[in-house]
């Protein structure tokens, strides 16, 4: 069946306002918490970096919009399994906004920072990736995709910003935590 691009209320939209609704909750809970949620601008960065982080805004901006046209294929397996994979990037956000709000600024390793170096990621993958699966949508899935790519490069320039500011602490969160989600080091 093919994708058929209207705008409606069940929309990919709903799953994707999740973002804007996080942005606004952080802005107007915690303006410090704001400031750091965005890797600060004398993070060093290569050029492939750097690339990916603008890359990464423009893909997610494109996501954003096809959201807008993209109905729910509401009744089918794809639907359903896209609900559950965005249910779950939802929960993550949602401990993970709460944990970064909670947390001066300092090493966050509480919550879900404790099974993932990057919980924000991961959710975000989810939630685009549940998104595209409930639309059915083959093009916003190679988005998701895409956009996972630019996660991992820009969790990288991350994790050097975080060692050259937190050292030996953060070093050791690293060893003990993985990047995304997965076996535990220590």
């Amino acid at each position: 069946m093919p994708t058929v691009f209207k705008i409606g209320i069940w929309n990919a939209w709903l799953f994707m306002s999740v973002f804007i609704f996080q942005m606004i909750v952080i802005f107007f809970i915690d303006k410090q918490a704001w400031k750091r949620s965005h890797v600060p601008d004398e993070a060093s960065r290569n050029r492939l970096e750097s690339y990916a982080g603008i890359a990464g805004n423009i893909v997610w901006l494109v996501a954003m919009i096809y959201s807008v046209f993209l109905p729910f294929r509401l009744g089918t397996v794809w639907f359903y399994v896209g609900l559950t994979v965005f249910l779950i990037g939802l929960l993550f956000i949602t401990i993970a906004t709460c944990n970064f709000i909670s947390t001066p600024e300092q090493l966050i390793t509480k919550g879900v920072y404790r099974f993932s170096r990057h919980p924000m990621y991961l959710a975000s993958f989810f939630i685009c990736l549940g998104s595209g699966m409930a639309g059915g949508s083959w093009l916003f899935v190679l988005l998701s995709l895409m956009l996972a790519s630019c996660f991992y490069l820009e969790a990288l320039v991350e994790e050097k910003y975080l060692l050259s500011v937190y050292g030996n602490a953060y070093e050791d969160y690293m060893t003990g935590t993985p990047r995304v989600l997965g076996i535990f080091k220590k």
